[in-house]
């Protein structure tokens, strides 16, 4: 794997770090504030960027509540939902321009709606990174550039919705569980 035409273990890790945007599949808070735990991914963040990655991040939650980014998030984040801390740590990872980020399962605790709204605004947002997305989740890759299916750690299909539908056995089974034929399509 290459980062800027350099082999990724030609870095040390922590410059590695400079680079990505990760989201990881367990969403972890720290105790503090909703603005201190999204300025954790850029500490000097002014409040219009706080908001900013947290509108990215469908967030609208924030807004809500009687402290803003004054509210507390105990450790954790045991005082919110799971979507709600999910959508943290999205905003977290978006709040620093990074040239990759990477969502690993990020979105499985957001509805429907909520995940389509937010890929929309990530589009926008992330269209000069390199955005890769681990997800169990149809929709939420089905318009992906590259599709890479795994079954038992291997890979077993690489490709557009469209190439994958006609050529991979194992991610048209995924699909036909999740989506109407309709929708497949």
């Amino acid at each position: 794997v290459l980062v800027d035409g350099v082999d990724v273990r030609e870095f040390a890790q922590e410059d590695l770090w400079t680079y990505l945007g990760l989201v990881p599949q367990k969403s972890f808070l720290f105790s503090g504030t909703v603005g201190s735990n999204v300025r954790f991914g850029l500490p000097d963040a002014t409040d219009e960027q706080v908001w900013d990655a947290l509108d990215v991040a469908q967030a609208d939650f924030v807004r809500e509540m009687p402290e803003q980014l004054d509210a507390p998030i105990d450790q954790g984040g045991t005082n919110v939902s799971g979507g709600q801390r999910q959508r943290l740590s999205i905003a977290r990872a978006l709040i620093r321009p990074c040239p990759i980020y990477i969502f690993d399962d990020s979105f499985s605790a957001l509805d429907y709606a909520t995940d389509a709204r937010l890929r929309a605004a990530l589009t926008q947002r992330t269209r000069a990174a390199a955005v890769i997305i681990v997800a169990q989740r149809v929709s939420t890759i089905r318009h992906a550039d590259q599709i890479v299916v795994l079954d038992g750690g291997r890979v077993v299909g690489v490709g557009t919705h469209e190439d994958l539908m006609d050529t991979c056995e194992t991610y048209q089974e995924i699909v036909f569980s999740q989506l109407t034929a309709a929708e497949a399509s």
